[in-house]
Formats: structure tokens, C-alpha cells, sequence
């Protein structure tokens, strides 16, 4: 049966109010969140304003702000989808966040700096925490991930969800994004210059973005599912998009072509033309260089339409992982109130400016109008190249069925550490590596160390394959990256350095890298891929999450090839804080595992040697507080789902991340891409006809993906 998805509620939480109806009224009435800043020191910086949530009953004081503005968030949304407790447990929680745990890591250097040792923080650090522990506290039990694709994350949880919803993986979640304000955040838009003295101006005078905090969270239902329990349904998700500009790691391509790519498919997905689209809620964050590449791509793609635009972001501010969240709830809103917002800060003289950049599209300046709407359109674009766009509509968008494209992995490149019985081991890098790989030293010295293992590891898997990527198959070949705790060294020292020496001394050099989907943007600009991009934040599962993500992408019909990889690096930051977790002999390791997956018949077609078919996959949850082992029984329930799904009563073979940290110590999401790569070689040699790979991780979930050989 083809499925569609609703919005069946609603929950938000920003600058702008403490939930959705205020929120809306204050933006309808054009009043700011944006003011003096008061959470963090902003000694020395261009800017002291940013658009901060004022809440005195924030619920789970034990947790990081990220998840508290985030459960205050799905209470609304519970509340407004009338939910009831089973419905909830049924629910799985796709959440978007950009800096993760950002206020626990600056609490836990600002400790050690006091002579105190919050060891508490630590499990609250990671982004990989986020969905875990608002899952627990919700009850939910479906599956659950933290897609933590910087800015556009927000607006990809809600797209993955209708993603699940389509490929029968779930029939209700809970999806959104969230972030809270941090020291962290605002030293590194400070040092990238990007911050604005005053309110920020999106769309305007561009002169820089105004930070903010929130979460918004959406209820994402199977439309029947709503129409059986009697939910009242906002609006159906018709459509989506998400691309790779493969350019820069922080600047947008100049053309928008990344971004076009995104609305474009967006369209398509939905079935939409640019004279359908009547509200555009812009990403708009107030830089030159954003709102320049905005406007072009949007003069591009609606020439001959007049859709209205606005950036609410002159509201909120700048909300990082959660601005696609709380844009997308504004922009349900809008539709179903028959309303378009405004941008504000525009004085008169700004007016005759904007007519001759706006040309025919309806920008709305200082006053909310009403207007009859049948589809909006919510924009997000982010640091590492990643857009994303969403259409929500008042029309039935059922899905094409596009059948279940066989898929095979043709490519395996890894990096990894070797555990020699000491507590923390690392994997050299060597100049030599970079040469033999044809990295160019000018381009090396750009990467962290956690991009570089990535971009090392994604060049071996292509040139296992024999696959070239080029301009006629770039935009059909995408990225998934799944890791327990991304670029923590880089994190790590950014915040030591600016809690020891104030926000001013952020380096404009290192603040990029602090964002977890960094190593996907190098990846996507060294190879030139511009599909489907993610970065998962899931604990050691993720590393075979992503590959779970990518059959998904590719059984959409989303795109041909898929690098997909799990990755984590080991540093002395990483080692000190892996010290305070109760884990006696514990080795620290690190690595990437990357793995190309390619539609079967495409890959036949060019003559690929194929190292294994994946025959089915399964990814399950229970709601568990961050940091502690799935149960045996959950395990075993993960791997029956995978059976079904390749059609299977067993397999030949088991390889799980518990038994590859042996060899390479605690590689965290590589060790779990390790345990696959060793069943598709296992299945390649012929010592197996099957082979499972199971990982397990401290975040409730749990991934098993089946390989072998299909019958001829």
C-alpha cells in the first residue's frame, strides 16, 4: 500500500515563547526573541545579543539542556497529537542537533578548571545522547536516531522519519531538532567574523546571524494510523530534498546549485511545480554570502512565480540544529492559518534595495498577511555542504511505489587501530598515506583528524570498487556517516581553549571542525559526491546504522551509490574522558570503515566485482537512559528482524562490533562497520553463503544488517 505522511501535532520552544501559540502570535506580530545575551560570557566578541529561551520550568534538570528544551518540546507535541501512552511507546524519535551536548562540555572544562572533576557530564557530552535520552524519558520505543547534519539537521529528522514511515519501518515519530545556546557556539561564529553587532538582518543587510536556542518537535504519523486512532491532522509531508554542494566546509556554492538541488527534488518528490508553492519560510540567516546564494537559487527555480518569503530567523535567531525544526512547525502553521510571515528590521529606506533583489518574489517585510496557501516550503542549508528542503501540503501526496531495489557492496576501505594491551591505542597517519591516496598536502592540512580518516577511508572503498564519481552520476552517488562521538577531540579543545582564555580566543580554523557532519562535507568535496548526505550520532551501532540509512536511500530511489561509513577517532581528550565511565580494562581505539553500496543491477551493469548482496536489515529500540547495554532479549529480537527481512531462518555467520574491539580496541561505530566489512569478505571468499553483522550501543539501540548470495 503507498503511504502518506501527516502532521498529526505540534510542540515548540524558542526566544519567541515557550510554546506554539505564543510563539505564533509573537512572530505573526512581528516581535523579536533577539536580545542581550545572558547564559554566556561574551567578553570581546562583535556581538553581545542572541535570541535565548527564558523557561523557569524546564522539565529533567538531570540531562543537557539540548534534551530538556527538547522533552519540553514533545510534551507539546504529545499533548497537541493527543497521543495516548501507547501511542507514545510506539513512537520512534528522530531528532537533529548541531552541537550536541555543548552546555554540559563547557560545564565539565570549566570544572576541571575550578579543581572539579563532573564526571556526570560526560554521558551528557555527546550528540549521540540527545534522542536516547528524551526517548527514555518519553517511553518511546521505536527507532530512534540523531541525524547531526549541523543546520539542516532539523529539517532532515522530519524528512527521515517520513523516510521510515514510507519504507514500512514505523507508523508514528516523534521528530524535530534542538539546541541550546552555548559558549562553544558563539566563540566559533565569533571567530568566523559571522555574527551580528545588532538583530540580525536575513534577506536585508545581511551583515551577520543572531544565535539562538530551541527545539521544535513534530508528531510524524502514516496517515492511516492517524485515521484510525481519530487524530486531528495539520497538513501531509508531501515532499523533501537533501544534496551535498561539494565545495566548502562552510561557505555555500556561490551559485546555489547545491541548494537547487535540494528544492528541486523536493518538488519532484512531491509533485509540485514552482507556481504551486505559495510561502517559502528561507533559511535567511543573515550572512552575505547565505542570503546572496539564497536569493539566486530562488530567482532560479521560481522565474515566472511569485511565491511570498520570508526568514523568521529575525525572530528566533539562528537556532543550529533545531532552526529546521522550529522553522518547520511555523511553517505547518502558516499553512494551515493561511498566513505568511514577515522578516523584520526593515526601515523604509531598505525597501527600494529589497524590490530590485526580490524581484518577483513576494518578500514579506515587518507584517504577517494572509494569504491562501495549498503548499509552503521550509529551506535549511548547513556547514559541510548539506541542504535540505521539505514541502507540506493540503493535498493527498501519496508515495510511488518504487519497488525493493536489490543492493550489494562493492568497496571496502578501512583505517583502524590495533589493540596491543595498553589503554588507548591510535592509528598512525602519515604523509605517505595522503600521497598514495592523492590528497594533495594543501587539503590534508585542512582536515581534523576525524575528517581525515574519513576522506582516507572513503577514497580506498571507491578505488576497491573500481567506481569513479563524475558530473554525470555525482548527484545519484551520497554519504552516510555513522559515529558514537564524532569530532570530540576537536570539540574538546575548542572549549578548553575558550573556557581557559574567554569566548574571543575561538579559532576561526578549528570551529568548523567542531560540527559532527564535517569529515561527510570533506568527504562530499574531496570525491566530488553531491547526492544524499547524513551523519548519524547513534552510539557504536551507528556505524551499521548508516549502512541501514543508505539501503533506505537507495530503496527510495534517492540515489545509485551510497558511501557509507562508520568512524570514530581516539585522541587525549577522548582517552580522559572514556577514563571517568565505568569500563574496566577498557581499550580506547579508533578508525573508519567505509563500505560502497551500489544498486545491484547498476553494478552488474558496469562489470563490479561484488563482495556480498545485502539480503535485510533490521534496527531496533528501547527506551533506555544514555550509557547503558541493550538486554539479550532485544539483541535477539533485532536479528529475527533481519532474518525476515532477507527471508531467512539463520545465517552461517556471526560477526559483532564486540568481537572486532578486540583486535582494534574500542573503535566504537568502525568496529561495528568492521563486523560487516568481515562478513561481505567472509561471503566474497566463499566461506560463508551468509553472514550477519550486529552491533549493539549505549543509546537503546540496536542494528543488525544480513549479507550473502542470492540464489541464481
Amino acid at each position: 500500500m503507498e503511504k502518506r505522511c501527516v502532521i498529526t501535532g505540534l510542540g515548540l520552544i524558542c526566544a519567541a515563547g515557550n510554546d506554539v501559540d505564543t510563539c505564533w502570535q509573537n512572530i505573526c506580530a512581528g516581535k523579536t526573541g533577539i536580545d542581550e545575551v545572558k547564559s554566556v560570557s561574551t567578553e570581546g566578541c562583535v556581538s553581545h545579543v542572541g535570541a535565548e529561551v527564558h523557561c523557569e520550568n524546564l522539565p529533567a534538570p538531570e540531562y543537557d539542556r539540548s534534551v530538556r528544551l527538547c522533552l519540553h518540546a514533545a510534551h507539546e507535541a504529545v499533548r497537541d497529537g493527543r497521543l495516548t501512552d501507547s501511542a507514545v511507546r510506539e513512537a520512534g524519535v528522530i531528532l537533529g542537533s548541531c552541537v550536541g551536548g555543548a552546555a554540559s562540555i563547557d560545564h565539565y572544562y570549566t570544572g576541571l578548571l575550578q579543581g572539579r572533576t563532573e564526571e556526570q557530564d560526560v554521558l551528557k557530552m555527546s550528540a549521540s545522547a540527545i534522542a536516547a535520552n528524551t526517548a527514555f524519558a518519553l517511553g518511546a520505543n521505536g527507532e530512534t536516531a540523531n541525524i547531526v547534519n549541523a543546520c539542516a539537521a532539523g529539517t532532515m529528522s522530519v524528512s527521515y522519519a517520513c523516510d521510515l514511515i514510507r519504507l514500512g519501518r514505523g507508523e508514528i515519530f516523534l521528530a524535530g531538532g534542538t539546541d541550546a545556546f552555548s559558549s562553544l557556539a558563539y566563540a566559533g561564529f565569533n571567530a568566523l567574523h559571522a555574527l551580528s553587532a545588532g538583530p540580525c538582518s536575513p534577506l536585508n543587510h545581511s551583515n551577520g546571524i543572531s544565535l539562538g536556542e530551541g527545539a521544535g518537535v513534530l508528531v510524524v504519523e502514516e496517515y492511516e494510523h492517524a485515521i484510525r486512532r481519530g487524530a486531528k491532522i495539520y497538513c501531509e509531508v508531501a515532499g523533501w530534498g537533501v544534496s551535498s554542494d561539494a565545495f566548502h566546509i562552510t561557505a555555500p556554492q556561490p551559485q546555489g546549485e547545491g541548494q537547487m538541488a535540494a528544492l528541486h527534488r523536493a518538488m519532484v518528490n512531491a509533485g509540485t511545480e514552482a507556481g504551486d508553492i505559495g510561502y517559502i519560510n528561507a533559511h535567511g540567516t543573515g550572512t552575505a554570502k547565505n542570503d546572496a546564494a539564497e536569493f539566486l537559487s530562488l530567482h532560479t527555480l521560481f522565474e515566472g512565480a511569485a511565491p511570498s518569503v520570508s526568514s523568521t530567523k529575525s525572530m528566533t535567531g539562528h537556532c543550529l540544529g533545531a532552526a529546521g525544526a522550529i522553522e518547520a512547525v511555523l511553517s505547518v502553521k502558516a499553512l494551515t492559518e493561511n498566513t505568511v510571515l514577515p522578516t523584520m528590521g526593515y526601515a523604509p529606506a531598505d525597501l527600494a534595495p529589497l524590490a530590485e533583489k526580490a524581484g518577483n518574489l513576494d518578500c514579506v517585510v515587518n507584517v504577517a498577511r494572509e494569504r491562501e496557501l495549498e503548499n509552503v516550503m521550509s529551506n535549511s542549508f548547513a556547514f559541510g555542504g548539506t541542504n535540505a528542503s521539505i514541502i507540506f501540503s493540503k493535498k493527498p501526496h501519496p508515495a510511488e511505489q518504487t519497488g525493493k531495489r536489490r543492493i550489494c557492496v562493492t568497496g571496502i576501505g578501512e583505517l583502524l587501530s590495533e589493540a596491543d594491551g595498553t589503554a588507548s591505542v591510535q592509528r598512525e597517519l602519515t604523509p605517505e598515506d595522503f600521497g598514495a591516496r592523492d590528497v594533495k598536502l594543501g587539503f590534508y592540512r585542512k582536515l581534523d583528524r576525524f575528517s581525515q580518516m574519513q576522506v582516507l577511508s572513503g577514497v580506498d572503498a571507491l578505488r576497491d570498487a573500481g567506481f569513479t564519481i563524475d558530473a554525470d552520476n555525482a548527484s545519484r552517488v551520497g554519504s552516510t556517516i555513522g559515529t558514537a562521538d564524532g569530532p570530540m577531540a576537536e570539540i574538546t579543545s575548542f572549549q578548553k581553549t575558550v573556557c581557559e582564555k574567554g569566548p574571543a580566543a575561538g579559532s576561526a580554523f578549528s570551529f568548523p571542525h567542531t560540527v559532527y557532519n564535517a569529515a561527510g562535507g570533506y568527504l562530499s568535496i574531496f570525491t566530488g559526491l553531491k547526492g544524499f548526505c547524513a551523519t548519524i550520532a547513534n552510539g557504536t551501532q551507528a556505524g551499521l546504522q548508516s549502512v541501514i540509512c543508505a539501503c533506505d536511500e537507495l530503496r527510495s530511489g534517492a540515489v545509485d551509490a551510497v558511501l557509507a561509513a562508520g568512524t570514530d577517532e581516539n585522541s587525549e581528550n577522548i582517552t580522559e574522558v572514556y577514563s571517568h565511565l565505568p569500563l574496566p580494562g577498557h581499550v580506547v581505539g579508533e578508525g573508519c570503515v567505509t563500505m560502497l553500496l551500489e544498486d545491484a543491477a547498476a553494478a552488474q551493469a558496469r562489470g563490479a566485482r561484488i563482495y556480498a548482496e545485502i539480503l535485510g536489515y533490521a534496527g531496533t529500540h528501547q527506551a533506555a537512559r544514555y550509557g547503558s547495554e541493550p538486554a539479550q532479549e532485544q539483541v535477539d529480537r533485532t536479528l529475527a528482524g533481519a532474518l525476515q527481512d532477507a527471508g531467512l531462518t539463520a545465517v552461517d555467520r556471526l560477526f559483532t562490533a564486540q568481537e572486532m574491539k578486540a583486535r582494534t580496541g574500542d573503535a566504537r561505530a568502525a568496529s561495528a562497520a568492521l563486523a560487516l566489512a568481515e562478513a561481505c569478505r567472509a561471503v566474497s571468499s566463499g566461506e560463508c553463503r551468509t553472514a550477519a553483522a550486529l552491533a549493539t550501543g549505549w543509546t537503546g539501540s540496536v542494528s543488525c544488517v544480513i549479507v550473502g548470495r542470492k540464489e541464481a
